[in-house]
């Protein structure tokens, strides 16, 4: 059912407008909450992982021309059976605070999430992200590894959520295509020593762990042992600081990747699209 609205007097929009990224995450709390998704291709890949659609934020002019048939139709198709609200793009802007990109949202329940033994069985090369904060940085790396060759991906707690809606923008909803999970967070250990640990638990599962870092005491990113690696996970560091020492200690192998011209270090999204190509399953 279409809607047409002018205004935020509906309770339903406040999850577009109002609420915040952890208010959503427990909007159905003690079931999981929900996230929004943003642009039909987007929206389209989530809907093709399974995810269940609640509701359809979108502008007038995207609707009138979802009836020539473009993207924008088949989201409308797809998402029949939930309200649709409508709106001219000004009075979108000010309930959002920002223009939409591609003039669509969707909020959708959030999957749940597999454990590391699950999402890891007959997987051959895996990332491991090690608080990764910013959003933008999480979907840029979900991208490189979906085209890249890595086949699944483990945050720590302390990364930003894939499933925020820009992360996701920036993937191109490969968030929803590469299988993703949280690595444990172990009450007996203090927060600083959660990496590590997810790391370990990577090691017992039959992983050898490669650390991207900016240290001397380095192997080359083409050595041929990474060739002959069945099962290889790279360890990605948060922006800025990089790995933990520690964490970097617990790596079987730390790697540099090569730079010229006195660059001493990469964005992390631009060191992993460059180790997926070298490391990943696609050569």
């Amino acid at each position: 059912m279409i809607t047409e609205i002018s205004s935020l007097e509906k309770d339903e929009l406040r999850i577009y407008s109002e609420m915040t990224e952890p208010e959503l995450r427990h909007y159905y709390e003690p079931n999981g909450g929900i996230f929004i998704a943003e642009s039909p291709k987007v929206i389209a890949r989530a809907l093709d992982a399974g995810c269940e659609p609640v509701s359809v934020l979108a502008d007038r002019r995207e609707i009138e021309a979802g009836r020539e048939g473009n993207e924008a139709a088949d989201i409308l198709r797809r998402c029949s059976d939930v309200p649709v609200y409508v709106a001219e793009e000004k009075v979108l802007s000010r309930i959002t605070g920002f223009r939409l990109t591609r003039g669509m949202l969707c909020a959708m329940r959030r999957p749940s999430l597999p454990g590391m033994e699950e999402l890891c069985r007959d997987k051959r090369r895996i990332v491991f992200l090690e608080d990764v904060v910013n959003p933008t940085n999480v979907g840029a790396i979900f991208r490189s590894a979906a085209a890249l060759g890595m086949e699944a991906v483990v945050l720590t707690p302390g990364s930003s959520d894939p499933l925020y809606r820009r992360a996701a923008r920036v993937s191109m909803g490969t968030v929803f295509q590469i299988p993703w999970t949280y690595s444990p967070a172990p009450a007996s250990l203090p927060r600083e020593e959660w990496p590590q640990a997810g790391i370990r638990r990577l090691k017992e599962l039959g992983f050898v762990t490669a650390a991207m870092a900016l240290r001397n005491d380095t192997v080359s990113i083409d050595d041929p042992v990474f060739d002959r690696t069945e099962k290889l996970a790279v360890v990605l560091g948060t922006e800025g600081d990089g790995l933990a020492a520690k964490s970097m200690e617990t790596c079987d192998y730390t790697i540099k990747i090569p730079m010229t011209h006195g660059v001493d270090s990469l964005n992390v999204a631009a060191a992993a699209a460059v180790a997926f190509w070298e490391l990943g399953t696609v050569k």
